[in-house]
């Protein structure tokens, strides 16, 4: 493997009534309740345009995730066969980046609540990133 190591800091986490990986969905849109990205005081500045309605990507680092695994049946169901987990959305990866397109909701200081985020209680937030909707010619 690569010798180079690489640093993340999280600059919040996840408030959400999700706390076990069994009773989360397994996207976003399959009935993920609204939950709340809480962000670092250090973050404020940052936080400044985001506007209800916008839609935003969420980075998190799924950090219940195991990180050796590269195959596995996709939506966890064992009649799927197996799959590379770089072709699937599996939380389970040698690198557990967790990516949720959300809606924001509201804004109260350095709150932010949002729809169809399936992450679970306390998931770290490593960045947030706008949608950006491209003209079709």
């Amino acid at each position: 493997m690569n010798e180079h190591l690489y640093e993340l800091q999280p600059i919040g986490w996840v408030e959400s009534p999700l706390v076990d990986r069994d009773s989360a969905p397994r996207q976003g849109e399959q009935g993920a309740p609204v939950a709340w990205l809480v962000f670092e005081e250090a973050m404020d500045e940052g936080l400044r345009d985001l506007e209800d309605g916008v839609e935003i990507i969420v980075l998190t680092w799924l950090d219940r995730a195991h990180r050796d695994v590269l195959r596995v049946h996709p939506g966890g169901d064992p009649a799927n066969p197996e799959t590379g987990v770089f072709s699937t959305r599996s939380p389970d990866r040698p690198n557990p980046i967790g990516l949720h397109r959300v809606r924001v909701l509201s804004r109260a200081g350095l709150r932010v609540r949002v729809n169809n985020l399936e992450a679970l209680d306390g998931t770290p937030i490593v960045d947030v990133k706008p949608v950006i909707h491209l003209l079709e010619r």
